[in-house]
């Protein structure tokens, strides 16, 4: 019978190739994409500018809480209540680095529906959000983060933006922060994800579970219990394949993925205050109705289909070599223990300095 650490240690498996990969993509588009771009692009109102936040916002790496103060320095900047609750709803919803987790856990079928339904929420609710503009006009302040250094590590765009950097230099800060920040965000959710994936993968009975995973009140529960629960698009995956493995349906797993990473109580408390109680109220029902709608929706269309999800998961790792997961899963763990790294970081500083180092390098100049 397998055990819950055989169970956990299976899935990192199959998960660290693609987070390694999905990093790789993250802090490319992190070096890509700059701030006064992403400003000028997300600027002004209406349904297309809704629509072309919550696309431009899905790829980038930031979790709930790192959305919030960029969310925040665009809508206090100019841009209306729709394109910036698209983007604060569309970062998290889903992010290369999630997909490509999302790819290796769940199959390509959730992989694409994800990422379609996480855009797709995003612009229903940017849109119903948009509806409050006229009626509650609030004063716009500074913009802070309100997670106070604790999710998050991203910073507001600032009002003035220096030129930028040359693209060489700003793909190896895109890199260096893929692989420090964004992995020291996820971390620690990814492995609680990973525990709690392995005990309901040992643990539940699938044939019971299947009873009460599908249906119209199972996927509001998922909306209920996920939108307050701060949960990055990573860290829910691996908790999706368990239950999908559990036999949950396909669409009360998609609430899940949806509802638990695009917004938390720190998102709520922020957007009450700054655009109002009413802006609130459409915010959640803009999330649970469109959320529990493409879940159905989902399960609509596998039953017609005839399309058996549950073999998908993990499928991406049998062309995979062992001795390649073994690589990624032991690079992140060197990673992702944050002092671990920080002295592999001074060992090799400390070399770079050391007299030796600098008299063979001085040694080679003069050669020159």
């Amino acid at each position: 019978m397998p055990t819950v650490v055989h169970n956990i240690l299976d899935m990192a498996l199959a998960v660290a190739p693609w987070l390694v990969l999905g990093l790789l993509a993250a802090g490319l588009v992190k070096g890509l994409v700059v701030a006064t771009t992403l400003t000028r692009w997300l600027g002004g109102r209406g349904p297309w500018v809704i629509a072309r936040a919550a696309v431009i916002g899905a790829p980038l790496p930031l979790c709930s809480c790192g959305a919030i103060p960029t969310a925040l320095a665009l809508y206090r900047g100019g841009a209306g209540r729709g394109p910036s609750t698209a983007f604060l709803i569309g970062t998290p919803g889903i992010g290369i680095d999630s997909l490509a987790v999302t790819y290796a856990l769940l199959g390509p079928l959730m992989a694409v529906v994800r990422a379609a339904s996480a855009v797709v929420t995003a612009i229903s609710t940017g849109l119903l959000v948009a509806t409050t503009e006229r009626s509650e006009a609030l004063p716009r302040t500074t913009a802070t983060s309100a997670c106070q250094g604790g999710c998050g590590s991203s910073q507001p765009l600032p009002a003035v933006t220096p030129p930028p950097a040359p693209l060489g230099a700003r793909l190896a800060a895109g890199l260096r922060y893929a692989f420090t920040e964004v992995l020291d965000d996820i971390s620690i959710w990814i492995v609680l994800g990973l525990v709690f994936a392995g005990v309901l993968m040992t643990f539940l009975p699938p044939d019971q579970f299947a009873a009460y995973g599908s249906g119209l009140v199972a996927m509001l529960l998922m909306a209920v219990i996920g939108i307050p629960l701060y949960l990055c698009a990573s860290a829910a995956t691996p908790i999706g394949a368990s239950l999908l493995l559990a036999g949950v349906s396909p669409g009360t797993v998609l609430v899940l993925l949806l509802a638990a990473p695009i917004t938390s109580l720190a998102t709520l408390g922020v957007l009450r205050r700054e655009m109002g109680n009413q802006a609130l109220l459409y915010y959640v029902a803009g999330i649970v109705v469109t959320t529990v709608s493409l879940g159905l929706a989902v399960d609509a269309g596998v039953a017609a289909l005839g399309v058996d999800v549950g073999t998908q998961v993990g499928a991406a790792r049998e062309w995979l070599p062992e001795s390649l997961a073994w690589a990624c899963l032991i690079l992140l763990l060197i990673l992702g223990i944050a002092p671990l790294r920080r002295r592999i970081v001074a060992g090799r500083r400390w070399w770079q300095n050391s007299p030796t180092v600098k008299q063979g390098q001085a040694g080679r100049d003069n050669s020159v």
